[in-house]
């Protein structure tokens, strides 16, 4: 219990932005809003919804679920650091509009490691390389060989422009020299439907959204991007077995509000998130689309996600991506 209590009161050193509000006489006495920055039914929601019911139970009041789609999370994310720092609107980030799509913008709307605050973060997993069901391809290796007598005609999908999916095709290309195409959608729910039904070649997206459908036999698994092979998939090779260590990659996804929120409201969020992560039915949710919880307290996931940044933003000048 000592180092459950020490996890939490690291939050009492934060102090991202201008000086922390004072909280509230007791937090919460109302609901609070959860954005998702994307729509229902991809690995957002996902992991929204597993989170959902274990917070209300320990928090005492109703987390509702507030859907903000939007340029790949980037709506969202920006309409949070427009939010009171009260602790009643929280949201959940991910990879792209943290470490990716600010960084792709001349002008960003916001700065992701200074105009929020760090609460906790709930998942670490590789992607999944998936796609069509039919695909002649049985593997990475065999798809890039396919892509390469395609005459230019390749693509990849993703869930939006400055999405990690996007960022993922991009590297695809980068480290195989391969020229695929990049068609964007809003969102990885339409993505998804467009790789089964053949109008795309290949999506790299999380297990949260991709999973389901190579379980269900409407996708094929090609490779998984982590260190190690995936426990739910494990016939499907990494992409360093196959032979290209450079498209390693992982994506996090955590809870977060917007810069200044007292520090006794992010010790208790980040608290009860980590007992929320430690209950046996919120892993076993996790790991039924081969997701890892991975409860890092607020400051170890601030500095988490500015190595990741650091990490996507140097790949981001050598493709000299923008996108406006």
């Amino acid at each position: 219990m000592a180092a459950l209590v020490g996890w939490g009161a690291a939050a009492l050193g934060l102090g991202h932005g201008p000086a922390c509000a004072q909280a509230p006489a007791a937090y919460p006495n109302r609901p609070i809003k959860l954005v998702v920055g994307f729509p229902p039914g991809g690995g957002i929601d996902f992991t929204a919804r597993a989170i959902q019911p274990a917070l209300e139970a320990a928090l005492g009041q109703p987390l509702v679920i507030d859907y903000k789609p939007g340029a790949g999370g980037v709506v969202a994310a920006t309409e949070l650091t427009r939010a009171a720092p009260d602790g009643y609107t929280l949201l959940v980030a991910n990879t792209g509009p943290f470490a990716i799509a600010p960084y792709l913008q001349a002008k960003p709307p916001y700065d992701p490691l200074k105009q929020f605050t760090f609460v906790g973060q709930i998942t670490e997993a590789g992607y999944i390389v998936a796609t069509r069901a039919d695909h002649p391809a049985a593997d990475l290796r065999q798809f890039i060989d396919w892509a390469r007598g395609q005459a230019g005609k390749g693509n990849f999908a993703s869930g939006g422009p400055g999405s990690a999916t996007h960022l993922n095709g991009e590297l695809l290309n980068a480290v195989t020299g391969l020229d695929l195409l990049h068609v964007p959608y809003k969102g990885s729910a339409p993505a998804v439907t467009d790789l089964i039904g053949g109008q795309t070649h290949v999506l790299i997206d999380a297990g949260t959204v991709l999973v389901p459908h190579v379980k269900s036999g409407k996708l094929k698994a090609l490779a998984v991007t982590g260190s190690r092979r995936d426990a739910i998939l494990p016939d499907v090779p990494t992409v360093r077995e196959q032979g290209f260590p450079g498209l390693e990659s992982m994506g996090f996804q955590g809870l977060v509000g917007p810069v200044g929120l007292p520090a006794s409201v992010v010790e208790r969020l980040a608290v009860e998130l980590r007992k929320a992560l430690a209950l046996s039915e919120v892993k076993a949710r996790f790991a039924s689309v081969g997701s890892e919880v991975q409860p890092r307290g607020p400051l170890e996931f601030s500095a988490y996600v500015k190595s990741e940044a650091d990490r996507w933003a140097d790949l981001i000048r050598k493709r000299k991506l923008q996108l406006d």
